[in-house]
């Protein structure tokens, strides 16, 4: 009898339901999910958008968004029904019994209200202080708890003034304030790069050890939960498809929903990637033949920072960087938020003027165009932001928005467009008819399609994808990994790939070009750099791959 069997559940949940109430009448998204957590464990449910973690997550605290309810089944903690319980009766529970710490951290601390000022009152709510002095002395120790050293001189800050890592602190703070038995983590590190979500997640790890808290961990990332609960529940359409202790899941997946989030998570393919270049050698540099597409040299960026009325000072944001690209071939920069990967990309796409260096394209020196020279450099360049939604805009249908392009820069007649608007949406995979459909009608992975569409619409020999990947669950990552292989081959692409993310560099990428703080620390080939990395930096973000310290046997997917 192992110790689950004799214990009883801190929370348990029999056959829930949960519906929304629409136009078209009653829609069931939860069909009959049931599932325990015990004291002190880490449980995980994973699956991609839409697979329904994340409502039952918020059925739980009685968050559900819009016209959403619970509809058939029950939620008990300690024994106690939630599903009966009163509007205030829930708020008395919610932060006392069970922390939550939600996704994005920006949407979800109030802009004009400092951060010392948010977590006071949530110590408030949950009854944790009696006088104004007690509240600012919990509200410093919490902080402090949540990493935060110099929690004093933070209090009176603004949420813009933190970082994300130190934002997603802050909520981790705001969520463990009372001690509660429970803690929901709904996606907290996604939108963190790799190395600020291991120092997160390891510390959100100590803190509910030391208290003895049970942790609800809501995640798309399949190595991620392995790594971090000891269970692991897989989603799909709000229906669970299996479940099992989490090496057992990865390791040896039943379901064929399961078997494609494991062979789609990046951080265990790059795993078997790396023994498949262990068996054929190492590919180097060398081996990478082809001339240089793009050619960069000395790049330099200098901002001015205003300190004060009279006075600025130049911050180096970029520091002689110099790589290049082999025609057809896919270089990844990579680096932790504020190493100025960014400020690269946009450089080389001439949205920033660099302060010094030389960027050429196509053999053509274009480091100082004119307006007319950038404008027709366009046609041989295009941009793959991370948020396609936020490059689009929602009052223009899909056909349009690709069209974009070839209207500015005056290319065939209204047929003739036409025609290359539903050629590029059969090249990215999607029907004829999304044309006439608006952004807000179509998923992520299919927005993105739609900006892949569109940056391909000139014919450009160069494109340029800014964590074109980070926002999508790992199927859809997936997806758009292999059509861009597929449109890199069959057109001879040549791609400069932003991203924090090694596990997805490792399955896309012929080059690698790591950053820190402005500077190139470490480049060469993808094999190489993973095999033998030279700098304690580079190292640093090997290691911090969810899931890639979980040795894989058995027959994975």
């Amino acid at each position: 009898m192992t110790a689950n069997e004799t214990q009883i559940p801190l929370l348990s949940i029999r056959d829930l339901k949960v519906a929304f109430r629409g136009q078209g009448g009653v829609r069931e998204v939860l069909h009959g999910v049931s599932f325990d957590i015990f004291p002190g464990e880490t449980v995980a449910i994973v699956g991609e958008s839409g697979s329904g973690k994340s409502t039952t997550a918020a059925a739980i605290v009685d968050l559900l968004p819009g016209t959403g309810s619970v509809t058939g089944g029950s939620i008990l903690l300690e024994g106690r029904e939630l599903t009966t319980l009163s509007r205030r009766e829930m708020e008395g529970l919610r932060g006392r019994e069970i922390g939550f710490v939600p996704q994005d951290p920006m949407s979800n601390l109030n802009p004009v209200w400092s951060v010392g000022f948010q977590v006071k009152e949530a110590i408030r709510a949950n009854g944790l202080s009696q006088t104004r002095a007690q509240a600012k002395e919990r509200t410093i120790t919490v902080l402090k708890q949540a990493g935060l050293a110099d929690a004093e001189r933070r209090l009176h800050q603004f949420p813009h003034q933190f970082s994300g890592g130190m934002r997603q602190r802050a909520l981790i703070g705001i969520g463990l304030a009372a001690d509660p038995k429970l803690l929901i983590a709904d996606e907290p590190t996604s939108a963190l790069d790799v190395t600020v979500q291991r120092v997160i997640l390891d510390h959100m790890a100590s803190l509910t050890r030391e208290r003895g808290t049970s942790v609800l961990l809501i995640t798309h990332d399949l190595g991620l939960a392995a790594e971090r609960a000891s269970k692991i529940i897989v989603m799909s359409q709000g229906e669970i498809v299996e479940a099992g202790p989490s090496r057992e899941i990865l390791e040896d997946p039943r379901h064929p929903y399961t078997q494609r989030l494991v062979a789609a998570a990046p951080s265990v393919a790059s795993q078997r990637i790396q023994a498949v270049v262990e068996d054929r050698g190492i590919e180097t540099v060398e081996e990478l033949t082809g001339s240089a597409m793009v050619r960069v040299a000395g790049l330099t960026k200098d901002f001015k920072i205003r300190q004060g009325n009279f006075r600025s000072e130049l911050f180096r944001a970029v520091d002689d960087v110099s790589f290049e690209i082999p025609r057809g071939k896919t270089l990844a920069v990579v680096g932790e938020s504020g190493s100025g990967k960014t400020t690269v990309a946009r450089m080389v796409l001439k949205l920033e003027q660099p302060t010094a260096g030389l960027i050429e394209v196509g053999g053509e020196d274009v480091s100082d165009l004119s307006a007319a020279q950038t404008f027709r450099l366009r046609r041989r360049m295009q941009p793959v932001f991370q948020d396609p939604y936020g490059s689009m805009d929602p009052l223009r249908n899909i056909g349009n928005t690709i069209a974009e392009p070839l209207n500015v820069h005056g290319v065939g007649d209204q047929a003739s467009r036409r025609d290359r608007v539903l050629e590029l949406l059969d090249q990215v995979a999607l029907p004829a008819e999304v044309a006439s459909r608006y952004p807000n009608e179509l998923s992520g992975g299919q927005r993105q399609r739609v900006a892949i569409a569109r940056a391909l619409a000139l014919k450009p020999e160069v494109v340029v994808l800014d964590e074109a990947v980070s926002a999508l669950d790992v199927l859809v990552q997936a997806q758009i990994l292999r059509l861009l292989a597929e449109l890199q081959s069959e057109l001879g692409l040549t791609y400069l790939f932003i991203t924090h993310d090694l596990a997805v560099v490792r399955v896309s990428s012929d080059l690698v070009c790591v950053m820190e703080k402005g500077k190139v620390v470490e480049q060469g080939s993808v094999d190489e750099i993973f095999a033998n990395p030279q700098q304690e930096y580079t190292e640093r973000l090997l290691q911090a791959i969810p899931g890639a310290s979980i040795p894989l046997g058995g027959n994975g997917a």
